[in-house]
């Protein structure tokens, strides 16, 4: 699979409270994660329940959400899409450590990254929860 010109963008929310943890994540993923994965488009959002709304409109194709943001983590945002958003779409969360992985899977999050935020290791578990996403689209 090869990008083309015409290729639709995959959409990427991006939940934190913190302005600056959101845009390490809009830097960490550049324009493509990857050459072989469409251009990447991001939508920030600061509170729990815009990204609720967002995320039940629909269109979205991956969400990244800051674990440790406030009022509410993104861990138990997670959970809350997974449980009410039919066909959620994969979730990637941003741990406050790397021992706090167990929670992300506790969350039903597909993927997670400790803080600080690594580029290359975020980048690279978004290109995979992307291909894996095409993939069902092909599939279905």
């Amino acid at each position: 699979m090869h990008a083309s010109a015409g290729e639709q963008a995959v959409k990427v929310l991006i939940y934190s409270d913190d302005s600056t943890t959101r845009e390490k994540v809009v830097l960490a993923l550049g324009r493509r994660v990857a050459a072989d994965l469409p251009p990447i488009k991001t939508h920030e959002f600061a509170t729990p329940l815009a990204v609720v709304n967002a995320v039940d409109a629909g269109g979205f194709d991956i969400l990244i959400l800051d674990g440790e943001a406030t009022p509410a983590g993104g861990m138990g945002v997670c959970r809350q899409l997974k449980d009410e958003i039919y066909q959620c779409p994969p979730v990637l969360v941003l741990t406050g450590r790397p021992q706090d992985g167990w929670l992300a899977t506790w969350s039903r999050a597909e993927a997670w990254t400790p803080h600080p935020i690594d580029p290359v290791a975020l980048a690279d578990s978004v290109a995979e929860l992307v291909r894996a996403r095409l993939a069902k689209r092909v599939a279905a």
